[in-house]
């Protein structure tokens, strides 16, 4: 369903989608009608697509099935036949929402709705990469910093200065992923002989987090909540020839957490 939501903005990059699945033609003609999906499905009850792109998980076996199944995820694939770029999870209850591998092959299209934050000498605006997720889904929150062209921060491994850091809480609600920052540029210090990495102008600091999948939780959905993500941005802006106080801003987002879609087909479509 979260594809089916993010195909238009697929299409805008001139991207078609389609989904391969161990179900049978059956079943898969069956979902596409109930839930309205409008790209193709496509049937692999051998599993030989799923051999061939080496994603097989052996360990889960459904009833009616050759043994395994495949570990949940994408690939983008160009013109050519080349596999770009692939986003896989080796847990069969965990992958990747639709929105957030969109957010990370073209970020400009990262289209929910932004929030600014008041910081002093930075812009701060917070990005999610979905409003709404599923036990399971794996989303990207992140912060776009906007500074004045004569202020710079520090990147993370500068040695002596205080880089910029943004640092999630952790909760039982869902685990957190390595934070990822942008690539940074050396910055010469003229009176004093240094060089330093920094950020300047716009850039993006990521970071993925994964819903809980665990049976209380799933329970715990009920007909929907809404869990927190908190945290705090650190960092000290400077320009050429002084740094401003150290400076640390509370962050945080919000997500709508769905019951997963427990519907299945007829019994008669059903692996036996």
């Amino acid at each position: 369903m979260q594809l089916q939501q993010a195909a238009q903005r697929f299409k805008q990059r001139g991207i078609g989608l389609a989904a391969i699945s161990y179900d049978s033609q059956a079943i898969l003609k069956d979902f596409a009608e109930r839930k309205h999906i409008t790209y193709p499905l496509l049937a692999d009850p051998q599993l030989d697509i799923i051999r061939a792109y080496h994603v097989l998980n052996p360990q889960i076996s459904l009833p009616g099935t050759v043994k395994g199944i495949a570990h949940p995820g994408f690939f983008f694939v160009d013109p050519s036949g080349k596999v770009k770029e692939k986003f896989f999870e080796t847990s069969y209850t965990e992958r990747y929402t639709a929105n957030n591998v969109v957010s990370r092959l073209f970020p400009e299209l990262t289209e929910e709705v932004p929030r600014k934050i008041e910081a002093p000498h930075i812009g701060l605006t917070l990005r999610q990469s979905d409003q709404t997720a599923y036990p399971g889904s794996r989303m990207r929150v992140m912060v776009d910093v906007d500074l004045a062209a004569n202020l710079h921060v520090y990147a993370p491994g500068v040695k002596g200065y205080i880089p910029i850091d943004l640092k999630l809480e952790p909760a039982a609600e869902f685990k957190l992923d390595e934070i990822a920052y942008p690539k940074s540029k050396i910055l010469y210090l003229q009176a004093i002989k240094e060089k330093v990495p920094v950020f300047s102008g716009k850039f993006r600091i990521s970071q993925d987090l994964t819903v809980a999948a665990n049976r209380p939780f799933v329970q715990s959905v009920g007909q929907g909540k809404t869990i927190t993500v908190k945290g705090e941005v650190k960092y000290q802006a400077c320009d050429e020839k002084v740094c401003f106080i150290p400076v640390t801003t509370p962050v945080s987002w919000e997500i709508h957490v769905a019951p997963l879609d427990m519907e299945r087909s007829p019994a008669a479509l059903q692996h036996r």
